[in-house]
């Protein structure tokens, strides 16, 4: 069973959500939103995201972490702050040996909603429906659980493929 740290970058909110996948199945485990102080300056928010990231990890014993990649921003300043807010989420995660996959927002969308233009809401209800949560979670908690989804599902996919390789090897001899 693979446990999935989904994790989706922010400098004033960080989304994360952790999934167990198994046999094509995924199961909630718990998902929230990393609020960080709007007055507390960048080094100190990125403090935050390291050592909450650190604690989910050790509580919940990820071997995965999924992380959204970097998209052009507003502005390019606006890019850097998240740049630096997933560079502080990735560390808490290597330093404790977790394996990084990178995907980026089109991606998630498509796995999880079938468009990768799909909107907020849409993502939301998807990821409600695919782990028959009672509600539909915040948005940086469902972008993040969709990052989750959206590995769970690649690494899936790529079982499949391989498995499928292997039988068409088996009848050519």
């Amino acid at each position: 069973m693979a446990v999935i740290l989904g994790i989706d970058p922010g400098s004033r909110k960080t989304g994360f959500g952790i999934i167990h996948y198994h046999s094509g199945r995924s199961e909630y485990v718990t998902s929230g939103v990393i609020r960080l102080p709007a007055v507390a300056l960048l080094p100190e928010r990125l403090r935050i995201i390291y050592q909450c990231v650190s604690e989910l990890v050790e509580l919940h014993s990820p071997g995965e972490l999924a992380i959204e990649q970097v998209f052009m921003a507003k502005s390019a300043g606006s890019a850097l702050k998240l740049g630096q807010a997933r560079g502080a989420a990735i560390v808490a995660c290597v330093a404790r040996e977790l394996a990084v996959a990178e995907y980026s927002a089109r991606q998630i969308k498509q796995s999880v909603v079938g468009t990768g233009a799909a909107d907020k809401a849409q993502v939301q209800h998807m990821v409600k429906v695919l782990l028959q949560l009672p509600a539909e979670p915040p948005e940086d908690a469902a972008d993040a659980l969709a990052a989750a989804l959206c590995h769970a599902h690649t690494q899936q996919s790529m079982i499949n493929m391989a498995g499928a390789t292997s039988v068409r090897r088996r009848r050519m001899r």
